[in-house]
């Protein structure tokens, strides 16, 4: 079975689950293919998935996870001992754990289909188990996740071994000095539970200066502060990627390692 195939069989395979979609008729037009795909599997909410269905997802998942160009530490240029800034999909970065800006329900962005948060991304790329195993840690929970902490689990499909995951401080109108806080607990947080669990390697993306609306500039600060003074503090071995995707983050963490 080709990447064709294996998106037109899970397409099929989601559009079965939803009964208002039974009349759907899927493009030929192999782009428009992966974005129905994508949107059918961000609306999804968490229930079980037949074998046969998994087996393909992963296959097809990988084999698109590969396209994307699988991106190593080896790649990336040291800008500080132990600290590197890279410009780029964080899905793509094959290293012990990547950081996912949660929401507190911390199943992933159902709405709007395709939208382009880091929590999307990652969970299209993991593969509907993420969000399952998210779900079933937040029911054990029994609660929503409180801003400025942090969970762990597996990557599944992408190229890193775990994703840890953080709700960030939403910020509306004036920074505080409690945003901050929380904003730095979140740093910690990670790090901490990436050193419990012996991860080599981290990838934070920029928590919360999207639609959170923490300031880049002052965030951007935070968390170098936050991870050189962790390091110090526990002598922690972690090398830490601080992944950017806008210009301006790049140029801000450029100012304050290189």
């Amino acid at each position: 079975m080709n990447q064709d195939d294996r998106r037109k069989y899970l397409i099929e395979g989601l559009l079965k689950e939803r009964p208002e979609y039974e009349n759907m008729q899927i493009p030929s037009d192999a782009g428009k293919q992966k974005i129905l795909l994508r949107s059918l599997m961000n609306i999804r909410m968490p229930k079980k998935m037949d074998y046969a269905f998994l087996q393909i997802q992963d296959a097809y998942l990988s084999e698109e996870n590969e396209k994307k160009g699988i991106v190593t530490l080896a790649d990336i240029r040291e800008a500080q001992p132990d600290l590197y800034i890279w410009k780029g999909d964080i899905t793509r970065l094959r290293v012990g754990a990547i950081v996912n800006a949660a929401n507190s329900g911390m199943t992933g962005c159902y709405q709007p289909p395709c939208h382009n948060c880091i929590d999307n991304c990652i969970h299209t790329y993991a593969g509907i188990q993420l969000r399952n195993y998210c779900n079933n840690m937040m029911i054990e929970q029994g609660q929503e996740e409180p801003t400025g902490q942090a969970k762990i689990t597996p990557a599944f499909n992408l190229p890193c071994d775990h994703v840890i995951h953080t709700v960030g401080p939403i910020v509306q109108g004036k920074l505080t000095k409690e945003h901050e806080r929380l904003l730095i607990s979140c740093y910690e947080s990670c790090l901490r539970i990436a050193d419990e669990n012996e991860v080599k390697s981290i990838a934070f993306c920029c928590i919360s200066t999207g639609v959170f609306m923490f300031p880049n500039k002052r965030a951007a600060e935070l968390a170098v502060q936050t991870v050189k003074q962790y390091k110090e503090k526990t002598k922690s071995k972690i090398k830490v990627i601080f992944n950017v995707f806008k210009e301006e983050d790049e140029r801000l963490y450029n100012q304050l390692l290189r």
